[in-house]
């Protein structure tokens, strides 16, 4: 059974530092893989980033897009509620969003959130074909 306790993992995983990059994923519903991929193949060229460790999240209801989940295997993005994500201040809120998903802002809310407490961007919002990716580091 998987609680979230850690239980489920090997040892070595469980004492494994997080990954220190998180990336914030928006999508359109039925977007493909190509368009996610070729956005965060730019913002890691664009910024020296290494996303292959990063851990990645989104707004829960695009969680499962098959795009997604093809783009970023083998890993797997966390979801996060629209209130969850809406409770999280970003710099660049847009009304189309909140008006589309209930929050303001899914990447940088997502990235940030993921993150943890005293999380910074350090990608802000970057849009692509029906794709938008932010990416913030945890606090040391």
């Amino acid at each position: 059974m998987i609680d979230g306790s850690g239980a489920e993992r090997s040892v070595g995983e469980r004492h494994a530092p997080r990954p220190s990059i998180t990336v914030g994923i928006g999508l359109r519903p039925g977007i493909g893989a190509e368009p996610v991929r070729t956005l965060l193949d730019r913002v890691a060229a664009t910024h020296g980033l290494d996303l292959t460790r990063a851990t990645f999240a989104t707004l829960d209801v695009r969680a499962a897009e098959p795009g997604l989940l093809d783009a970023l295997a083998p890993a797997v993005p966390c979801g996060f509620t629209a209130p969850a994500l809406a409770g999280v201040a970003v710099p660049h809120p847009s009304a189309r969003v909140a008006a589309a998903t209930g929050t303001p802002g899914v990447a940088e809310a997502a990235a940030l959130l993921a993150a943890g407490p005293g999380a910074m961007l350090i990608v802000p919002k970057t849009a692509g074909d029906g794709v938008t990716v932010a990416v913030a580091r945890r606090a040391r």
